[in-house]
């Protein structure tokens, strides 16, 4: 089994849990090795390899771009910079993980798709919650029909975070906004179980930094299903989901982007925990299905094929758009079709 050397773009929280991720036994078994990082500053760079035992070190995302040790780059910098680095990655020939959202909206998106098949690379949005053992359950779930036909879809969640002036969540040139942070979650979530969607009816409101803070929305997909979602920094509750369905429904437990139960109702009247441990942090299984992806000389994964992630960019596109409409016109009901 041939190695995969991988490259870590950034220095962040993400970035530090990918490092630690790729050196679990797992992984390391399956022929990841970390082998290079890079940051804006050599100093940064040269402390974060310190910390994880890299031996490769970058004082410039270009020159991680170029280095010919590195397979795969892992990019961890905040959403406003993501596009920017697939490229610089993609021209440098490597192939791309690149840390959700895939970017910020999808304009961007679509040029980044287009480059990585114009140079025939490898290339794929991190959104890690597909590939955890209980979405994988839930999908098996609902192609045996447990509960019957899938109609609706009703979650959401809650977090105050701390503010703090310049922090990406709260600045609209990093790509703030909870929608990019964590609605992405669920949007994807139900794209993934109920197809893809047709139209969207957002209503929400922008807070004082100018990014979204407070909102709900209702998608159409095309199999008939709605989902009826909800994301806030203005309160607290647990990220979660339900599933409805014509004969039974599905309870995707909290937290939603890394759930370990499904609660499954059979009929209405009874119901049964299924209890689905995560290994390690959980970010391992999209580079594991990632490394496979390119050993087979595969360009994307089926489990999130690259137009989906343009098409969930697209949808945060029109949620977006609907809620500055509103901010500017108060009382204004708008809608988008796909």
């Amino acid at each position: 089994m041939a190695t995969i050397s991988w490259g870590i773009l950034g220095t962040g929280r993400m970035a530090a849990t990918m490092a630690v991720e790729l050196r679990t036994p797992p992984l390391r078994q399956a022929g990841a090795e970390l082998v290079a990082v890079a940051s804006r500053s050599a100093a940064s760079a040269t402390e974060f390899a310190a910390r994880f035992g890299i031996g490769r070190v970058h004082g410039s995302y270009a020159q991680l771009a170029a280095d010919p040790r590195v397979d795969a780059v892992y990019i961890a910098t905040p959403p406003s910079e993501h596009a920017a680095h697939m490229r610089l990655c993609l021209e440098g020939g490597k192939a791309v993980l690149c840390e959700k959202p895939f970017t910020v909206d999808a304009k961007e998106a679509r040029t980044i798709v287009e480059l990585a098949r114009s140079r025939r690379l490898f290339l794929m949005e991190a959104m890690w919650t597909r590939f955890l053992p209980a979405v994988v359950t839930l999908q098996d779930l609902l192609r045996e029909r447990v509960i019957g036909q899938p109609l609706l879809a009703v979650g959401g969640g809650a977090f105050m975070p701390t503010y703090e002036p310049g922090y990406y969540l709260f600045n609209k040139e990093l790509g703030g906004g909870v929608l990019l942070d964590a609605g992405v979650y669920l949007i994807s979530l139900c794209s993934l179980l109920l197809g893809s969607v047709r139209r969207v009816q957002a209503s929400g409101e922008l807070g004082p930094q100018g990014v979204d803070d407070h909102e709900a929305f209702i998608l159409d997909h095309e199999q008939g299903a709605r989902s009826v979602l909800y994301v806030s920094l203005r309160t607290r509750r647990p990220p979660d989901l339900e599933l409805l369905g014509t004969s039974g429904r599905i309870q995707i437990h909290a937290p939603i982007y890394r759930p370990t139960q499904l609660t499954v109702n059979r009929g209405f009247d009874r119901n049964e925990t299924l209890k689905l441990p995560v290994v390690g942090s959980g970010y391992g299984n999209q580079v594991l299905a990632a490394m496979a992806a390119l050993r087979q000389g595969k360009l994307e994964v089926a489990e999130l094929p690259l137009d989906e992630s343009v098409a969930i960019m697209s949808v945060m596109d029109e949620i977006g758009s609907q809620l500055r409409s509103a901010q500017r016109e108060p009382g204004r009901l708008s809608r988008g079709s796909f």
